[in-house]
């Protein structure tokens, strides 16, 4: 059986670093964006769609209507590209030892048996990580005051985490659902892949 990682973070922790660098250790494949190109590529919905919906809970769809004359209900891809997500990580996973970040990995390849992390750190370590990443995947870090990348922050985890939590059942960053939860705050995600390589 092929060695699996998965990598559950909070934004901003050093999640994605510390992954690229354990795969980089261990010799094996890596991904994350990956995933979402490959969604897009097979349901030939964009990548920022995609994005966007592999990330966040469904939501309820509802008509729309104005007065009693017109309605019509907005397609929904959500369930395609769940599948599709569901399909290409087990693929992944089944190609060649692994590090996965992120997607709910852990719990779609839970039968695999699969060396679960979770990442974290404090908010004041988020913010310096994102300001020196220059940006993170919505808006320009540099351009935005403490206060409002951190409000940021916290509501891209709380997106995280209503995300996991409706597809899994699971309380995301429990640590009872991981193998080893990691704080990153005063600690180099760089350095601390080089010791979960010797454990994993």
């Amino acid at each position: 059986m092929n060695k699996i990682i998965t990598i559950g973070r909070e934004f901003g922790s050093g999640g994605r670093e510390l992954g690229r660098k354990l795969a980089e250790i261990l010799g094996c494949a890596y991904y994350d964006r990956e995933i979402i190109a490959e969604i897009a590529k097979r349901t030939s919905l964009s990548e920022k769609y995609v994005q966007n919906v592999a990330e966040h809970k469904p939501v309820i769809p509802f008509p729309i209507h104005t007065g009693r004359t017109f309605w019509a209900v907005i397609p929904d891809y959500g369930q395609e590209v769940q599948k599709e997500q569901h399909d290409i990580i087990r693929e992944m996973a089944s190609k060649s030892d692994c590090v996965i970040v992120g997607r709910g990995a852990d719990y779609i390849l839970r039968a695999d048996n699969p060396f679960r992390l979770f990442v974290y750190s404090d908010m004041p370590s988020k913010i310096s990580r994102c300001r020196r990443n220059n940006a993170n995947d919505y808006d320009k870090g540099e351009e935005m005051s403490d206060k409002e990348l951190s409000r940021r922050i916290e509501q891209i985890n709380k997106a995280r985490s209503e995300y996991y939590e409706f597809y899994t059942g699971q309380k995301w960053g429990l640590p009872l659902n991981y193998d080893l939860c990691i704080n990153t705050t005063k600690n180099d995600p760089i350095e601390i892949a080089e010791f979960v390589a010797k454990i994993c």
